[in-house]
């Protein structure tokens, strides 16, 4: 699908036959007690240089800064039955993701065993390990611990039993029901909170980098977490605007200025959750090759419907088109339009982004009286036709306004609801 090399490519979910290989001698138990963090209000990310990467991954074991557990090869072969085919739930450029057991615990967990031939390596496995024992969120996976016995990499996070955001969009079976609009957005306004934390949140920020339907994974009740940190990197501070860095990320969701100089910004996540966003309206994936020529790169179909505000009904995924509200759609369209805005200053903070959601994502109430959003207005002619807009400064000004409003109504949803719970409270 990529026509990079350096891109990574989707994950596969149909399993493969497990190499017998990885069913060899398991090496001695050694157990070590993990270290504990002192709680920070906001999250400090030390700036140290990365050791190298052949010792990076068992020098850090000892590091204070470091609160994850660690696990023994032969402690996490036992929790998956020895990686039996089974128990495998994923499968990717990284490696395998297995559900298992811990045996001590009896806590239910993804096992993800790095393949040392595949995309991820020693320093993506580092940075992981780090970002998610210091990065604590309730929008991000829950790292549970590690493993570095000898050349064995691997990673124990909190099983999530919905699987991916991808599993429910973009490859659920013809006998699921497809994701309605209000837990699509639900979805959406969790993967944006996740990315305000870790740019607003951390200290310095931390660009994420692989935003996209597979990272994004969904527990029982539909909350939205990101995982796989292997790519994520410190953004610029001071009086520094980007940081350099080697492409990487997947094709298809990565921002063109970041594709062609290299140069990465927080910008450059809000373009990816632009292309995410798009893909819950539509329904349809950020590459699809299936598809006629000119609506294989999904962003590049829907600009041209961006700039007509009357078309947005047709970005709606068909399986839902009947049963959405036609206002919020407007909104959820505009607010993606920001978000893949060629020009990445005019992208806006994942911030303001979580705000205009924040009224999206939640279901009106059983016998209340539902809240109107207002709609872009829609230009006729003399003739009743609906007519463009007449240059493009004007329709940036309409998105603008319209995330604005969104971006009110979310405010203003927000503090009806604590004065409600205050009401309630009061009355008792």
């Amino acid at each position: 699908m990529s026509c990079f090399s350096c891109f990574s490519s989707h994950e596969k979910k149909a399993p493969r036959r497990a190499n017998s290989a990885r069913r060899a001698q398991l090496p001695p138990a050694v157990h070590k007690e993990p270290v504990s963090q002192p709680h920070r209000p906001v999250t400090e990310i030390p700036r140290t240089k990365t050791p190298a990467p052949a010792e990076a991954a068992n020098k850090e074991t000892g590091n204070n800064n470091i609160a994850a557990q660690t696990f023994t090869f032969r402690e996490l072969a036992t929790a998956t039955r020895n990686f039996r085919q089974e128990c495998l739930i994923g499968e990717g450029g990284f490696g395998r993701v297995y559900k298992g057991r811990l045996e001590k615990t009896g806590q239910v967990v993804a096992v993800k065993q790095l393949d040392r031939n595949g995309l991820q390596g020693n320093r993506e496995f580092l940075v992981e390990v780090l970002m998610l024992s210091l990065l604590h969120h309730q929008n991000l996976v829950n790292l549970i611990g590690y493993c570095a016995d000898g050349e064995q990499r691997l990673l124990v996070y909190e099983y999530m039993p919905l699987g991916s955001l991808e599993d429910h969009l973009l490859d659920f079976p013809p006998d699921q029901q497809p994701l309605d609009w209000y837990k699509r957005m639900k979805i959406a306004l969790g993967a944006a909170k996740g990315l305000e934390y870790l740019h607003d949140k951390a200290n310095p920020p931390v660009i994420y980098r692989d935003l996209k339907s597979s990272n994004i994974l969904l527990d029982k009740d539909f909350n939205a977490k990101l995982s796989d940190f292997g790519l994520a990197k410190l953004g610029p501070t001071g009086d520094k605007t980007h940081v350099s860095s080697r492409v990487m990320g997947t094709y298809g969701y990565c921002a063109p200025e970041y594709q062609r100089t290299g140069q990465l910004t927080l910008k450059s996540d809000v373009y990816s959750f632009g292309v995410v966003l798009l893909e819950l309206i539509t329904g349809r994936r950020a590459i699809d090759t299936t598809r006629n020529s000119e609506e294989q790169n999904l962003v590049s179909w829907a600009h041209p419907i961006f700039k007509e505000p009357h078309r947005y009904g047709e970005l709606a995924d068909p399986l839902i088109k009947g049963d959405l509200p036609v206002r919020g759609l407007n909104q959820a369209v505009a607010v993606a339009a920001m978000c893949l805005n060629e020009e990445a200053s005019a992208r806006p903070l994942m911030s303001d982004v979580v705000t205009a959601l924040s009224f999206l994502g939640t279901e009106p109430e059983h016998g209340a009286t539902a809240i109107s959003l207002p709609s872009p207005p829609i230009e006729h002619n003399m003739s009743g036709a609906q007519a463009k807009p007449e240059d493009e400064e004007s329709m940036i000004k309409e998105r603008e306004r319209a995330v604005a409003e969104a971006m009110e109504w979310g405010g203003s949803h927000s503090r009806h609801k604590t004065k409600s719970r205050s009401t309630s409270a009061s009355s008792l």
